[in-house]
Parts: C-alpha cells; sequence; structure tokens
C-alpha cells in the first residue's frame, strides 16, 4: 500500500492494477506510462521501536553506531475516499510528516552517521522480487507500447523530508558544511538506486523528485550550490546508459529552467501557467525545444474549478502557444480523486481535436 515508497494509499494497488489503469486510458486515447521505484533496505542489525505518547508517534531507530528518534503527531483527520492516508507508524520519506513532526530524523551533524544503516542497497530477497517485478513490466510495455519511468533520485527532497523545510532552509545558510554533508549522504543513496535500477534493465526514463527545490524553498544562488552539481552528475550516468532523465519541480519553473537545461534535464514536469502565471510563450522561447515540457493546465484551478469550456480553452491555449513541439499535455500536477470526470473528458476531447 506504499505508492512509490512515499505515500500510503487507502487500498492495495500492485503492478497489475498499474496494467488496468494503462489499458482504460489507451482506450480513451491517452498516452501513459509505467512507474517503478527501486527498493531499499535498513541494516540487518538495526533495532526499530515503535511507541505512542499521546497523539505523538515515536520511532526509534537503534543503529551500531546509536539511536536516531523521529516523533510525529497524530491528527486524525477524515480522509476523503481515494486520498493517500498518513501511515500507521512513521517513516523517514513522507509528506505527511512535513507539518506534522514534532521531531525530526536528522537534527544535527551527528544524526548523519545513522543514515548509512537506514538507506542501504536492497536485499538479495528484495532484488529478487524487483526483477521478476521488472521481467513482467518489460513484457507488457513491449505489447502495449509503453514507457517505463524509473523514480530512483529523492534529491532535496529527501533532505527536506529527513530535516524539515525551515530547519533545512536555515541550515544551508548558517551551517553549510553540515547541510552538504547531508546532501551529500543523500546524492549517494540516489546514485545507489539509480546504478541499481539501470543495470537491471527495463527503464526509458530516470526520474528525480524536485517538490521541495523549487523556488518556493530555496534561491537559485542555493539551487546552484546544493542542487545543480549533484543533478548534473546523475544526469550524466543516466545519460552514458542511454537513458533520459525527468526532473519534476512545479514551481519556479521561469527562474530556474536554464539551470535545469544547463545541468541536462530531458524532460520537466510539471509546468503550470495558471498557478505561477506566466505566458507559455515566454516558457517556449526560453526553452527553444532543448528540453521537453510536461503539464499546461492546473488540476487544482482550471480542472477541478472550471466548466467544461474554459478548460477546453486552456487546453487550446496550451497547444498552441507552445505549438506542439517538445510538449505534453498533462494536468499539473495529477488527477485527484474530488477531480471532475466531465472536465478530464473536455481535456481529452480538445487535445484530440488540436493535436
Amino acid at each position: 500500500m506504499r505508492l512509490e515508497h512515499i505515500h500510503t494509499l487507502p487500498q492495495e494497488w500492485d503492478t497489475f492494477d498499474d496494467f488496468e489503469r494503462v489499458k482504460r486510458w489507451q482506450m480513451l486515447g491517452v498516452d501513459d506510462v509505467i512507474d517503478v521505484s527501486f527498493p531499499w533496505s535498513i541494516h540487518p542489525d538495526v533495532k526499530k521501536t515503535v511507541w505512542q505518547e499521546g497523539k505523538v508517534i515515536c520511532c526509534a531507530y537503534e543503529t551500531p553506531e546509536g539511536t536516531l528518534l523521529q516523533k510525529v503527531k497524530r491528527t486524525d483527520e477524515v480522509i476523503p475516499p481515494g486520498w493517500v492516508v498518513a501511515p500507521e507508524s512513521p517513516k523517514l520519506f513522507e509528506d505527511f510528516n512535513l507539518p506534522r513532526s514534532e521531531k525530526f530524523p536528522v537534527v544535527s551533524k551527528d544524526d548523519i552517521k545513522h543514515l548509512k544503516y537506514l538507506l542501504c542497497p536492497p536485499s538479495q530477497d528484495e532484488m529478487a522480487k524487483y526483477r521478476e517485478k521488472m521481467e513482467v513490466i518489460k513484457r507488457f510495455c513491449a505489447e502495449k507500447g509503453v514507457a517505463v519511468q524509473g523514480w530512483s533520485a529523492f534529491g532535496m527532497d529527501g533532505v527536506v523530508w529527513l530535516m524539515g523545510a525551515e530547519n533545512a532552509i536555515v541550515s544551508a545558510m548558517t551551517e553549510p558544511d553540515f547541510f552538504q554533508e547531508l546532501v551529500d549522504t543523500i546524492y549517494r543513496f540516489d546514485i545507489m538506486r539509480t546504478e541499481r535500477m539501470i543495470d537491471t534493465g527495463g527503464i526509458d526514463i530516470i526520474v528525480q523528485r524536485g517538490w521541495y527545490s523549487s523556488t518556493d524553498f530555496w534561491s537559485p544562488q542555493l539551487f546552484r550550490k546544493y542542487v545543480t552539481p549533484n543533478l548534473k552528475k546523475l544526469t550524466e550516468m543516466v545519460h552514458q546508459a542511454g537513458l533520459k532523465f525527468g526532473y519534476v519541480m512545479t514551481t519556479g519553473v521561469m527562474t530556474l529552467i536554464e539551470d535545469l537545461i544547463d545541468a541536462g534535464v530531458d524532460l520537466l514536469y510539471y509546468a503550470d501557467p495558471q498557478q505561477e502565471n506566466f505566458d507559455l510563450v515566454a516558457l517556449k522561447d526560453k526553452v527553444r525545444e532543448r528540453i521537453c515540457i510536461a503539464g499546461g493546465i492546473s488540476t487544482s484551478l482550471i480542472l477541478n474549478r472550471g466548466e467544461e469550456t474554459l478548460v477546453k480553452k486552456k487546453v487550446r491555449e496550451a497547444m498552441l502557444k507552445m505549438e506542439k513541439r517538445s510538449f505534453i499535455l498533462s494536468p499539473v500536477d495529477a488527477l485527484f480523486p474530488d477531480t471532475p470526470y466531465k472536465n478530464v473528458e473536455a481535456m481529452i476531447e480538445e487535445w484530440k481535436d488540436i493535436r
């Protein structure tokens, strides 16, 4: 029930559910991809203990070099059907933690030493299961003509999950050596997962999450200091393997697009002209087909709120402004459980009419 190892679903979901999703989208004439995440393990000498203190769930990882402590408040809000839910016990990487953490796992430089015991390569059994899964996926994707995206890099998202957004930003400016060590620790973890994913095969695109690397959090100077160097190394490795590299960042696109292009990113998820209030023509002029852009229509501001006529208008604007070159029309950043299906149909119909 863990999606990409970072979200907990309210129902069971496996590879064959993904296959059914792909087939249903293809019946509507829509392109889809299969997403795969690479596993990792915890060192066998680590003892994990979970307990509750009032509304706070505590988790202690006893490693050979001491204990790493994490505390997350349980808020028990009612989650509507279909949305991701809070896991029963705290996870190191989880969006639910950010507004609810009473103590983040990494507070000081001394905490980093424990991560090598918690971010280990997958066990032999885990690798065997992953290889078996990839064989099934490769057969399906060859038959259906579907690309496979490998999610193997957390980047700054991993740093923020471990420290919290505010702590990370302050540390980047006041404790640069400590912060750089944590950034590099996550990078080595990303490299390990990416290398093994490439070696196993069956992947067309490697994707790095960058939700927490945008200008909502970082100045361009800090982005170039802490994100760009490792990102360049990762894209070079992926390109040497003959694969494409995708990066996820929904805000700060106009500010950081040149940095992403220079770093070797091939595909940017997601450009949202409604949320960021920019003109796609200006983005197209900046990009000049050096990178593929996915996005163009906001789910929260258009698909979830607009009428069908507005949806069609925004789809047409996006397609014509980007001139259908190096552009993938895609909702930003997903279709949600409360997205009206009539608006999804309107988006698909208008896209088919223009393409």
